[in-house]
């Protein structure tokens, strides 16, 4: 902690002279969700809790404050990243034990995504109007809750039902935490690391808790890190409830804004369509052969139905001069397109790379869970530092420089270990591929949050927060997907060719890193042509 607080700017404290607090307007040509984004102004005779209601407005916190605040938000998205490792590794002995049937093999791992991605959008569009404190306390306590309910479920459907809860919970986590950086910690270099820190959190707690997950499955048993996971979350809870700061007092009906300042019907069907698609991506991933059952198919159509629908409704809201949830105009601005789909790729390709390379060196070189995990572990301390590092010097160097160069960096990862023979030793091409893997996703997380945060107006940081998470969140499930399906379909073809079951897997996991290294390519040229023209971000001002 003393680290990061040497690292960490002061934020100034508020004057005792001060006798008003003076309204501070945030223009933006790309989004008018709210009538007005004006503070106003508040008399110096307001009550003591008013003030510290506009605590976060006036730069009230100190610098110790803004640390605890910083490791309270990410604590929670590390915890919730650590129990999606234990399932990675823990997967077929918490089936076993919970009686899981075969057909719901995966759900216990696909529900969680789904789920955060359904709520995301209308969570962050609910704690712009009632706070952004209240939401994220809410879904730490809920968080917890439901991890420990994991540890304590006796059927498989029972834990199923608490991994869903969970990840709405967490939904309602993300993109608070977001807003309570920005509205908390001063831009600059605080904001910045903050920032670095929700994202290399959650990489850290995938691969700690598979390592954790693989020391005590044969020993305590699996339910323990449920336990002790869920307790720390709460124990999280209750530091929140201290550190946390307080949202400026609601002014009228809380009622008569969520009726009036949130687009009901566009979060409907934005929340309905990623809800159908990524249900449908998931029947995918579990096999290729679940496309051709009608009900899917209809699924599928009816998805991009709504999708067409969502951007059809939203420009009817910006011509009416509505609050609409994300309005198309935005999407005309190059750099925050080209940053969400820079974002979608690098986590597509980030994400399916530390699975099936976790796949390849259990099932084609036959390591131990374990061993696997260890070998996956230099992404994670090449993730730290990059996350770290570019929290430090965002705000002094050229963004466009630090994404090209990771992009073609990261590319490289596929690629080797598209080439990779099973008889290689680790250090050949698996070690550096480890190496580069997480370089682009974990720059791109930094940058694209302050590129996404800094495009929405201040009052809707919570909703910037929501964006960008739904957009991590589904790039990843459409890179585990689509490497999956292409996975199967090589080795049942190679498997009905007469060929043993370790060259099956092995061509059809190769086939994999192919696609892996195909959508590595266009996030580059995305990356290349899109962002050249990007301006510094995450400059501190005064």
């Amino acid at each position: 902690m003393s680290e990061l607080l040497s690292i960490i700017d002061v934020v100034p404290a508020r004057s005792s002279k001060s006798s008003t607090v003076t309204p501070h307007t945030v223009d933006s040509p790309h989004v008018s969700s709210r009538s007005t984004n004006s503070i106003p102004t508040v008399d110096a005779n307001v009550s003591s809790s008013s003030l510290e209601a506009l605590e976060v407005e006036d730069g009230g916190l100190n610098k110790t404050r803004v640390v605890v605040v910083i490791l309270v938000l990410t604590g929670v998205s590390f915890l919730s990243s650590l129990t999606n490792g234990f399932i990675a590794i823990g997967l077929p002995r918490i089936a076993s034990d919970l009686s899981l049937p075969a057909h719901l093999i995966i759900w216990p791992s696909a529900v969680y995504p789904l789920t955060i991605s359904t709520c995301l959008i209308l969570a962050g569009s609910i704690a712009d109007v009632i706070g952004n404190r209240n939401i994220n306390l809410a879904g730490c306590a809920l968080t917890g809750g439901f991890i420990l309910a994991c540890g304590l479920a006796h059927t498989g459907i029972e834990f199923i039902m608490f991994r869903v809860m969970q990840g709405v919970a967490v939904a309602l986590c993300l993109p608070t935490s977001v807003a309570i950086v920005s509205r908390s910690v001063p831009a600059g270099r605080s904001r910045n690391i903050a920032f670095s820190c929700l994202g290399f959190v959650q990489p850290i707690g995938f691969s700690i808790g598979m390592v954790l997950e693989g020391v005590v499955l044969d020993t305590v048993g699996w339910r323990f890190l449920y336990y002790l996971s869920g307790s720390l979350c709460l124990a999280l809870f209750a530091v929140s409830l201290w550190a946390l700061p307080h949202d400026p007092v609601i002014q009228g009906s809380i009622l008569t804004k969520l009726r009036n300042e949130i687009d009901w019907v566009g979060a409907f069907i934005i929340s309905t369509c990623l809800a159908v698609f990524s249900y449908v991506l998931a029947t995918l991933s579990d096999s290729v052969d679940n496309i051709r059952h009608p009900v899917n198919i209809v699924l599928l159509v009816g998805s991009v139905a709504l999708i067409l629908a969502f951007i059809l409704w939203q420009g009817r809201r910006e011509r009416l001069n509505l609050p609409a949830l994300i309005p198309n105009s935005l999407w005309r601005n190059k750099v925050f397109t080209s940053v969400c789909l820079t974002v979608l790729l690098t986590n597509a390709v980030a994400n399916a790379m530390e699975t099936f390379c976790s796949l390849f060196f259990q099932e084609v070189q036959h390591i131990s869970a374990f061993g696997a995990a260890i070998r996956i572990l230099p992404s994670l301390v090449v993730g730290f530092c990059i996350q770290l590092t570019t929290g430090l010097i965002i705000h002094r160097t050229s963004p466009f420089i630090l994404v090209l160069t990771t992009l073609a960096l990261s590319a490289g990862a596929p690629l080797l270990m598209a080439v990779i023979s099973p008889r290689w030793p680790y250090w050949y091409a698996a070690f550096p591929a480890q190496l580069l893997s997480p370089m682009a996703c974990d720059i791109m997380f930094t940058i694209g949050l302050l590129a996404v945060s800094e495009g929405f107006p201040a009052d809707t940081q919570a909703l910037a927060g929501a964006v960008f998470n739904t957009v991590n969140q589904f790039g990843q499930s459409i890179g585990l997907t689509l490497l999956a399906v292409v996975s199967a379909v090589v080795t049942k073809k190679t498997e009905d060719q007469g060929k043993g079951k370790d060259e099956a897997l092995f061509l059809g996991y190769q086939a994999g890193f192919w696609t892996a290294f195909a959508l590595g390519v266009p996030a580059c040229l995305v990356g290349g042509f899109g962002l050249r023209h990007m301006g510094k971000i995450g400059v501190k001002r005064d």
